[in-house]
Parts: structure tokens; C-alpha cells; sequence
């Protein structure tokens, strides 16, 4: 599966303001969701939200193994600002 199908997946599928995907191999991802969305969320209910439009591809071995991170917008622009981005 290639990255730019990941990020079309999960921006069709929730409100995010941006995706990012990283990928080294194939089936290795590394995924940055930011949205709006977020706020009110726990930790564990942001990375269900996340996953659930990956399920099938997980469960298919398209992607293996997934990594996620999780911002809102006002995380992401500390994030970004403190890291040079």
C-alpha cells in the first residue's frame, strides 16, 4: 500500500485538517492525524478513531504495523515550533 493511499483513506473517511504518512517498506507506516477532532477525545478514543478506517487493511496484511500520532491544530503548531518544521 503506498502513503498517498493512506492519507486519502483517512482524510475521505474523518474531518482531519492534515495527514502525513511515512512509509519504509511498504507495510510499515507512520501516520501524524491532525484535526479539530481531537479535542475532546481521550488518548485511547483518538488512536480507535484513527484505526478504524485501517482495519481492513490491517486485518488483510496490507499494512502491517502502524504507528500513530496525534495532534490538534493547536498541538500540531507547538509540535512543529519547538521541532523546526
Amino acid at each position: 500500500m503506498e502513503n498517498s493511499e493512506i492519507q486519502a483513506l483517512l482524510m475521505k473517511a474523518l474531518p482531519l485538517d492534515a495527514v502525513y504518512v511515512i512509509g519504509n517498506d511498504g507495510s510499515h507506516f507512520q501516520v501524524i492525524a491532525v484535526g479539530k477532532m481531537f479535542e475532546k477525545l481521550s488518548r485511547v478514543k483518538k488512536q480507535q478513531v484513527v484505526y478504524a478506517p485501517l482495519m481492513e487493511y490491517i486485518a488483510d496484511n496490507r499494512i502491517h504495523a502502524v504507528s500513530i500520532k496525534i495532534y490538534t491544530p493547536d498541538e500540531w503548531k507547538r509540535h512543529c515550533a519547538l521541532n523546526g518544521f
